[in-house]
């Protein structure tokens, strides 16, 4: 496999370039590969068109892989930086992942991947990653290196595998079809180079002619600030928004199991789930906030900011223009686009009697949650309290703890939180329908956030009627029916 192309007599920033889309294929699309195969990289064109190229193609690890690694993103599953740090059996757990990775080569066989090159590839990437370990764990044993950064330094070690496993295969399957693809390698695992992410970027991409080669690059990046102790699982999206930015993309593709639609199709059901068609970076801003996976907030305001759109794509339904996110577009009617929210969220309230007329008492609270480097995602007041909404975390207990001493009464509880988007939602009634729609299945509103723009209405409910809730508002304030889909 192509690592890397022989250098063109032009580089970024020339002309040539001018046509590159940069496309990120998440971690579900990339098990399917067949399909993306079909559906993205040759999309009804012939292995030798020159159509297949001018495109950057980013990818996470195949689904799961990266859980198995370091730990489940959504139950706390133990992986296998969990084992390192507790120091348990970790050389035996890589060996169990790379039987399970092994066996996903096996799945790709019936689509040409070389089966003794893949597993040879796979095979040495977890014999470095375990003397890697070994030595870090070594390190740490002596007393002399702080652990944290010891353990920061395994976790970007183990997050780097997935990607690089997936990377290769793509390639090796590509080549396989006739298609001149290269392997970019931003894990640079046996580089000692000691680069920042964007240098790294730029010198593996400098000189590709984007014109005669399919790049592959790995959804993680090495760099000396370490991508994982930057953004942590949000880190491929923002190596994706960093190559866009790099290359001078004219779009950003991002390919998702479903499209970017009204409601999560999981919650409400395919055939009332509506893609939304166009948008602004507003609203990405705001999807991020709540935890969307297909927009990390760190990257789509460098694409925002370099004038770049993002496109969101069904990989499934390859014919469909999918939802286009550009600067300045707002919608010509008045309407809510998305029902979106989480239920892995807990609600801080404060309550002191003092607090009424009291300058800068939300300041104290602030430092607070600094000290414990807590965001928060909506804030609510009263004369004499205050509602926070957070996300649900290992780090909360002890902020709860510490906001416990310091003041009056603090209570938390866990909860959920229902947001109501739209680039035009500026209409007497909008807050009176989404509430009677609540109100209609007996959902009652523990808080409520909006800001002077409208575009985001929030309500905090109680965790139980979160699936409801999407429901009825979904139903209520969006669902049209698939005619009145959004045409680009």
């Amino acid at each position: 496999i192509t690592v890397r192309v022989q250098k063109s007599v032009w580089s970024i920033g020339k002309s040539s370039q001018d046509m590159v889309t940069v496309e990120k294929i998440g971690g579900t699309s990339m098990s399917k590969f067949h399909e993306v195969l079909k559906n993205i990289v040759l999309g009804g064109r012939q292995p030798d068109s020159p159509d297949l190229y001018n495109r950057i193609l980013v990818v996470s690890a195949y689904n799961n892989v990266t859980n198995y690694l370091l730990e489940h993103k959504k139950t706390g599953e133990p992986g296998v930086y969990v084992k390192f740090v507790q120091g348990e059996e970790y050389r035996e757990a890589l060996d169990n992942l790379c039987t399970l990775l092994i066996e996903v080569n096996r799945s790709f066989a019936d689509i040409k991947l070389n089966q003794e090159k893949a597993d040879a590839f796979i095979e040495n990437r977890i014999s470095e990653a375990k003397d890697y370990l070994d030595n870090l764990a070594s390190v740490m044993a002596s007393g002399y290196v702080d652990r944290t950064s010891i353990c920061l330094a395994a976790r970007e070690i183990l997050a780097s595998i997935g990607e690089a496993h997936s990377a290769f295969n793509s390639v090796d399957i590509l080549q396989a079809h006739g298609i001149s693809a290269t392997f970019v390698d931003l894990s640079a695992s046996d580089d000692p180079e000691p680069l920042t992410i964007d240098e790294r970027i730029h010198t593996e991409f400098e000189g590709i002619d984007f014109s005669k080669t399919l790049v592959v690059a790995t959804g993680y990046a090495k760099g000396t600030e370490g991508i994982m102790r930057s953004f942590d699982r949000g880190y491929s999206e923002v190596t994706f928004s960093k190559i866009a930015v790099e290359v001078k993309a004219t779009e950003a593709v991002i390919h998702k199991e479903f499209h970017l639609s009204s409601a999560d199709p999981h919650i409400v059901g395919p055939s009332k789930s509506v893609p939304v068609g166009h948008t602004n970076y507003f609203i990405a801003d705001q999807l991020a906030d709540v935890g969307m996976e297909a927009i990390h907030p760190k990257a789509s305001k460098p694409l925002e900011l370099a004038g770049i759109n993002i496109r969101i794509k069904n990989t499934f339904e390859p014919d469909h223009p999918g939802t286009l996110i550009t600067k300045d577009f707002v919608g010509t009617e008045c309407r809510v686009e998305i029902v979106s929210g989480s239920d892995r969220v807990v609600a801080i309230e404060i309550h002191d009697p003092m607090m009424v007329g009291e300058v800068g008492y939300d300041l104290r609270v602030m430092k607070v949650f600094k000290k414990h480097k807590i965001s928060y995602i909506l804030k609510s007041t009263a004369a004499n309290c205050i509602m926070i909404l957070i996300w649900e975390n290992e780090n909360v207990k002890g902020l709860l703890a510490d906001m416990q001493a310091k003041f009056w009464q603090v209570v938390m509880k866990p909860v959920a939180v229902v947001c109501l988007l739209g680039t035009n939602m500026i209409v007497p009634g909008l807050l009176y329908k989404a509430t009677k729609a609540l109100a209609k299945e007996n959902v009652n509103i523990v808080g409520l956030s909006q800001s002077m723009r409208q575009v985001n209405m929030q309500f905090v409910i109680e965790r139980e009627n979160y699936k409801q809730a999407i429901i009825c508002l979904n139903d209520a304030m969006c669902f049209r029916g698939k005619e009145k889909e959004p045409k680009l």
